[in-house]
């Protein structure tokens, strides 16, 4: 069974990355010191300081992105860059921060460029700071200063398509009549409680079912299910619009629908995907041991090809670095 769809999505509009580099500064020149970018311009990554009076800091008043470049025999590429930072722009507008997308779009590969990374993840961040007066501590954000980095590393910070074992969470996802379901790092926490408790049961991963008994989604992966060779993709209204669940769903011709905890445990197979996730097979749902995966194995590999420019008929989603 192909898992490549058979008409590839209609292209996103392409976007130029500039044609020359910002210059270092002389104490970015370090050899061997990773840089960031950070409100404007390259620098070492153990120079830039926040205060602690730093709103964000104390509230979590700021939005990320997890992007992945990978290497391709053209060189380093960013996968879906523009679909990121436009969900990243929709959180910072929830907060009153200023996002430009093309300067993040930018500083995103002169980033990658200065550190010479071709497989790497990409962590832009925007956040509020303080106040002229230096106080940040109180919940109205007008007036405090806003800031920007790109961060790019050489690892993994995730499943990065390992076989799990999942285990469903006693805590629930944040709804989201409560906290809309896109990159905040306050929201984060929901899921940090819940990683945490299923490690200490001894689990890769959460599962957050809602009071009803629909899956919802993983700490920081969506979830599918393979049943009699049909692919569907679990869709509920808290759980993140993943850009990779997206990509899955284009790439399988899986259905979108609700799933309950007790179809998930009937399924052939269970996988979950995202940025730093990739496609993951899940081994194990508590006590329910899954076998081989052959259809989850084939949607590795074709993923695989896709994000390392292999497949022409997704190219558009590349950006070059």
């Amino acid at each position: 069974m192909s898992m490549i769809a058979t008409q590839a999505p209609a292209p996103t509009t392409a976007r130029q990355p500039t044609a020359h580099p910002i210059e270092l500064r002389d104490e970015a020149r370090r050899p061997g010191t990773p840089l960031l970018w950070f409100d404007g311009e390259l620098t070492r990554a153990d120079t830039p300081q926040a205060p602690l009076t730093t709103h964000a800091m104390h509230y979590g008043t700021g939005v990320f992105e997890g992007i992945r470049s990978y290497a391709t025999r053209e060189g380093a590429a960013v996968f879906r860059l523009p679909e990121h930072l436009e969900r990243m722009r929709k959180g910072a507008d929830l907060l009153g921060i200023d996002f430009d997308v093309d300067a993040a779009f930018d500083a995103t590969l002169q980033t990658l460029r200065a550190n010479g990374h071709r497989d790497a993840y990409v962590r832009p961040l925007t956040w509020l700071g303080s106040g002229a007066d230096g106080i940040s501590v109180g919940l109205d954000v007008p007036g405090l200063s806003q800031h920007f980095m790109v961060m790019t590393l050489p690892t993994v910070v995730h499943l990065n398509g390992k076989r799990s074992r999942l285990t469903v969470s006693p805590w629930k996802r944040n709804p989201a009549s409560s906290l809309p379901p896109l990159k905040l790092c306050g929201a984060y926490i929901n899921s940090i409680l819940a990683k945490r408790e299923s490690r200490l049961r001894g689990f890769d991963e959460a599962l957050f079912v809602d009071e009803d008994g629909y899956v919802v989604e993983c700490t920081g992966a969506n979830v599918f299910m393979v049943r009699g060779g049909e692919v569907t993709a679990v869709a509920h209204r808290d759980a993140l619009p993943g850009i990779t669940r997206e990509t899955v769903i284009a790439l399988s011709g899986a259905q979108s629908r609700s799933v309950t905890h007790h179809e998930l445990l009937d399924a052939d197979e269970v996988f979950v995907c995202g940025t730093a996730a990739e496609v993951a097979p899940i081994s194990a749902l508590d006590r329910r041991e899954f076998g081989d995966n052959p259809i989850t194995r084939e949607l590795q590999a074709t993923y695989a090809r896709v994000v390392r420019g292999e497949e022409a008929a997704y190219a558009h989603w590349l950006t070059a670095v």
